[in-house]
């Protein structure tokens, strides 16, 4: 199995834009969660966590979005950071059959529209690193 972007699509209600991605990844869930839940893990493939406090309530900084808190936290299913103004990106782990895990990924923002084609650069870059490429 290699990883594939079967899915990517954007919303827009009045400022708010969403964002959604399904990633399929080729490695078991509890092997994809330090890309999506630590600093090294996300500045791999996604930007650079200045601080990353792993809990629920926890503080997080993340590079070119802001600072804000851990919104939801189960562990080696789903990580969600909210950041100032109104920001928010979500990591949900989903099994894939034996050996694989799908990501759903949400992001949710407000101002100057984030492209489509670069959040699926950022998702082609987690399945390198998943897949030991990178």
């Amino acid at each position: 199995m290699t990883g594939s972007i079967e899915q990517g699509t954007s919303q827009t209600h009045g400022n708010t834009h969403i964002l959604h991605f399904l990633v399929r990844l080729p490695r078991p869930m509890e092997a994809v969660w330090p890309a999506l839940a630590t600093a090294d893990g996300l500045a791999g493939w996604f930007t650079e966590a200045e601080m990353l406090e792993p809990r629920l309530g926890g503080a997080v900084t993340l590079r070119g979005l802001g600072a804000g808190h851990v919104t939801a936290w189960d562990v080696v299913r789903v990580a969600e950071y909210t950041v100032e103004g109104g920001g928010r990106i979500r990591f949900h782990l989903e099994r894939d059959g034996d050996d694989g895990s799908v990501l759903r990924l949400t992001h949710e923002f407000q101002g100057e529209v984030e492209s489509e084609p670069r959040r699926r650069t950022r998702c082609e870059r987690l399945v390198e690193v998943v897949e030991g490429g990178g």
